[in-house]
C-alpha cells in the first residue's frame, strides 16, 4: 500500500511539473507546445488524483489557482525594503540633468542604464521560501501593503514554484544562508491588457454595472477583491522588474537580475533594453513614444535605472524615491476645460449615471464634449461643481474621464450638483440599494429604461435586429407603438411608414430583420432580456444548463448558484427577474410571437478542414458579421481567440482593422483578407 501511494505521489508531482511548464510556455512565452485539449487533460487528471488522494494536495498545486474561497479582509505586511515611488521627468532636459547629477555622484566611475517600459498597473511583491510562493503583498503606502496571496495565485504568469535550476543558481550566491531560510522577493507590475480591459468593461456594461475608468483602476480594484474566483476570471497579468534575496541584490547588475528572472520563468517585459548612456536612453524613449499604441497594454513612459547595483545602494534614496532611477513620462493625453453642465442618463437597468457636458476640447486628436462621472461618490471625491475648470484625460480608446478639479480657477459662480431623487425621464422613484454606488429608477414603465433595453435587445450580439437604431426607438416608444420587446413582433408596415425617414423599402427591411430575430440562438434571447449581471458568457452558460426558457424560469436560487461560474449575486438576480410577474408575462408574449424559447439540438461537427487552427478577427467584414465568421470557423473545426498571440495561426483582416493587425505583424502571424479566408474554406 505504501509503495502504491508513493507511486501516486510521484505521478501527481510529475503532472504538476508538466502543467507548470506548459503554463510557462503559454502565459509567459506565448509559445505553447501542446493543444488546449491536451493541457486540459493534464489538469483533469491532476484534479482527479487530488480529489481521490487529498493528502497529497499542496497550496502551490496548479489546481489551487482558481479555487480559493472568499476572505473577510486582508492583513497588512511591512515591506523589508520600502517599495518607493519614482520621481518623474517630462522633458529631455530633465532626463539629461538626471544623468549629470548621477555622473557627479559617481565621481568618474563608469556605469550604464537599463531602460524599461513604465507599465500602467499596480506594484506587487512576491515572496518565495524554499522556492514556493508564500506571500504576495501590494505596494500600499510603500512601507506596508496588503497580503493578497490567494489573488496572486490566480495570475497564470506568476510561478507558484520556482525552477529548481534557477533557484540553485541563486542560492549558491548566498552561502551564508541555509537553503530553507533564503527569502526571495520578486517585484512586478500587475496589469490588464487592452483586450482584457475592453472585455471586462463590455461585460460590466451588459450587466448594468459601472465601467472602470482605465486598465490601472481595473487592475487595482481586481487585486483587492475578496473573492479570488472573481479575480481569476479577469485575466490579470504581470511583468516582473526587480529581484531581492534576503533583502539584498544578488547580482552585480540589474540586467543580470532581469536575465535570472527570465531563466526562473518569470514574465519579464521583452522590450527592456541595456543602454550604454543617456543618448541610448533618449532614443529608446522616442522609439516607444511612437509605438505605445501598438502595444497590447497601457504604458505611460519609461523607467530609467542605473544598472550597477552597488551604485544603486551608494546613491540611496530620498524619503520618497530612489536617486538612481527616474520615470521619463510620455506626453500626457490631458487637457483643461470647463464643465458647462451635468446631466443624468438612465440606462436599461434604471441606473442613473451623471455625465459632464464639457466645453469642447481636443485631446489626442479627438474633440471631447462629454465625460462620464460614474456616480455621485465620484463627484463627491472630486469635489466637483457645475462651472468648474477640470483636467480631463483620454487614454487610447478609453472613455474620457475627469481627473481633477482646478479650484484655483473658481469664480464663485459655480453650482453644486445633487443627484435627483426622482427619475429625470419618467419622474419615478429612485433608490440607492445598500452597499451600491448607483441610484436606480424602479419604475417599470420608465421610457428611458425601455429605450435602452430595446437598443440592447436589438444589439448584434443579442437579437441582432439591424436598423433598429436610437432615432427609430425614440419614435416607437414616444408614439406608444412599442411598450415592451414583444411589441416589436406586432409592428405593421403602415405604422413604420408613418415614422420619420421610414419609407416602404426601409420598413420592409426592418420587418424582415425583426422576423429573422425570432430564430436566433437560445442564449441570445437570455442575453437580450437584459437581466442584471447576466452578460453574454453567463447567458451561454445558462443555455448549456437549461434546454428551455421554462426550465430556466423555474430554477431555484440554490440550483442556479450551484452552476460553475454563477455566483450568489448573479443567481439572485436571475431568480428575482423571473419572479417578477411582468417579466413572466413578457416571456409568454415573446413565445406567442414565435420567438425561439428552446436550446437548439447540439450540431454534429461534420467538417474538420480547420481543425487545430486558431484564428483572430479584426476589422469589418463585407460578406458576414464577425459573429457569423466565428461560428463558421467553429463549425469547420477551428477556434476563434480574442487576442493575437504566438499560438494564433491566422488573423483575418477586414476593413478598418484595429491594433490586432499591428500585433500580428509584430509577432509575424500570417494574415488573410476576407477573400483569402473564403477561398481557404472553399466558399470563393
Amino acid at each position: 500500500m505504501a509503495q502504491k501511494l508513493d507511486q501516486i505521489r510521484r505521478k501527481i508531482e510529475k503532472l504538476r511539473e508538466q502543467i507548470r511548464y506548459h503554463d510557462y510556455r503559454y502565459y509567459v512565452l506565448n509559445d505553447p507546445v501542446i493543444s488546449d485539449f491536451e493541457y486540459d487533460q493534464l489538469v483533469h487528471e491532476l484534479r482527479r488524483l487530488e480529489e481521490q488522494y487529498p493528502q497529497f494536495i499542496t497550496p502551490d498545486s496548479p489546481t489551487r489557482r482558481v479555487s480559493g474561497q472568499p476572505v473577510e479582509g486582508f492583513e497588512t505586511y511591512v515591506h523589508a525594503r520600502p517599495m518607493l515611488s519614482l520621481d518623474n521627468s517630462y522633458s529631455e532636459a530633465e532626463i539629461r540633468e538626471f544623468d549629470r547629477r548621477l555622473r557627479k555622484l559617481a565621481a568618474g566611475r563608469p556605469f550604464n542604464y537599463v531602460s524599461e517600459l513604465k507599465i500602467d498597473g499596480v506594484s506587487l511583491a512576491l515572496h518565495y521560501s524554499e522556492g514556493r510562493l508564500v506571500r504576495a503583498v501590494t505596494r500600499g503606502d510603500g512601507v506596508r501593503g496588503e497580503v493578497v496571496t490567494e489573488n496572486a495565485r490566480t495570475i497564470r504568469s506568476i510561478p507558484l514554484v520556482l525552477d529548481d535550476e534557477a533557484l540553485s543558481e541563486l542560492i549558491s550566491k548566498r552561502r551564508s544562508s541555509p537553503r530553507d531560510r533564503v527569502l526571495i522577493e520578486v517585484r512586478g507590475e500587475v496589469f490588464l491588457s487592452r483586450d482584457a480591459f475592453s472585455e471586462l468593461n463590455r461585460e460590466r456594461a451588459e450587466a448594468g454595472e459601472p465601467l472602470f475608468a482605465n486598465p490601472r483602476n481595473a487592475a487595482a480594484g481586481t487585486l483587492k477583491l475578496l473573492d479570488p474566483r472573481i479575480v481569476a476570471q479577469r485575466k490579470l497579468d504581470i511583468f516582473c522588474y526587480a529581484l531581492l534575496v534576503d533583502n539584498e541584490h544578488p547580482f552585480a547588475t540589474h540586467w543580470e537580475a532581469l536575465q535570472w528572472l527570465q531563466r526562473a520563468r518569470f514574465k519579464v517585459n521583452p522590450h527592456n533594453r541595456l543602454c550604454s548612456g543617456i543618448e541610448d536612453v533618449i532614443n529608446y524613449y522616442e522609439q516607444f513614444k511612437e509605438r505605445r499604441d501598438a502595444l497590447a497594454y497601457e504604458v505611460d513612459g519609461i523607467v530609467v535605472k542605473v544598472n550597477q547595483t552597488a551604485l544603486q545602494e551608494e546613491f540611496g534614496a530620498t524619503a520618497k524615491a530612489p536617486r538612481w532611477a527616474i520615470a521619463y513620462k510620455f506626453p500626457a493625453r490631458q487637457a483643461t476645460t470647463r464643465i458647462k453642465d451635468i446631466i443624468v442618463q438612465v440606462g436599461r437597468t434604471g441606473a442613473l449615471t451623471p455625465v459632464a457636458i464639457l466645453e469642447p476640447v481636443e485631446i489626442g486628436g479627438v474633440t471631447v464634449t462629454r465625460s462620464t462621472l460614474h456616480n455621485e461618490d465620484e463627484i463627491e471625491r472630486l469635489g466637483l461643481k457645475i462651472g468648474d475648470w477640470v483636467l480631463v484625460e483620454r487614454s487610447g480608446d478609453v472613455i474620457p474621464k475627469v481627473v481633477k478639479v482646478i479650484p484655483e480657477r473658481r469664480t464663485g459662480r459655480e453650482k453644486p450638483f445633487k443627484m435627483p431623487d426622482r427619475c429625470p425621464v419618467c419622474g419615478g422613484r429612485v433608490v440607492r440599494p445598500p452597499g451600491e454606488a448607483i441610484r436606480r429608477c424602479i419604475s417599470a414603465t420608465c421610457p428611458a429604461k425601455l429605450k435602452a433595453g430595446l437598443k440592447f435587445y436589438a444589439h448584434r450580439r443579442a437579437m441582432d435586429i439591424e436598423g433598429l437604431g436610437d432615432a427609430l426607438i425614440d419614435q416607437l416608444v414616444d408614439r406608444g407603438l412599442v411598450k415592451d420587446f414583444a411589441d416589436l413582433y406586432h409592428l405593421k408596415k403602415t405604422e413604420l411608414m408613418s415614422l420619420e425617414r421610414m419609407g416602404e423599402k426601409s420598413a420592409t427591411k426592418l420587418l424582415g430583420q425583426i422576423e429573422a430575430s425570432k430564430h436566433r440562438e437560445f442564449y441570445r434571447l437570455i442575453f437580450a432580456l437584459g437581466i442584471r449581471h447576466v452578460g453574454e458568457r453567463t447567458a451561454q452558460i445558462l443555455a448549456e444548463h437549461y434546454d428551455s426558457i421554462q426550465a430556466l424560469m423555474n430554477a431555484s436560487e440554490q440550483e442556479l448558484e450551484a452552476i460553475p461560474e454563477i455566483g450568489p449575486i448573479v443567481a439572485r438576480s436571475i431568480y428575482e427577474w423571473f419572479r417578477e410577474p411582468r417579466n413572466r408575462k413578457l416571456i409568454s408574449r415573446l413565445e406567442a410571437a414565435g420567438v425561439r424559447m428552446r436550446r437548439e439540438p447540439k450540431a454534429v461537427r461534420r467538417e474538420t478542414r480547420l481543425a487545430g487552427l486558431q484564428f483572430v478577427l479584426t476589422g469589418r467584414l463585407a460578406s458576414m458579421t464577425r459573429e457569423e465568421a466565428s461560428r463558421l470557423i467553429e463549425q469547420l473545426g477551428g477556434r476563434v481567440a480574442s487576442a493575437v498571440s504566438r499560438r494564433t495561426n491566422y488573423v483575418i483582416v477586414g476593413e478598418e482593422p484595429g491594433s490586432k493587425l499591428d500585433r500580428a505583424r509584430q509577432l509575424g502571424v500570417p494574415t488573410l483578407t476576407e477573400k483569402e479566408f473564403l477561398k481557404m474554406i472553399g466558399r470563393q
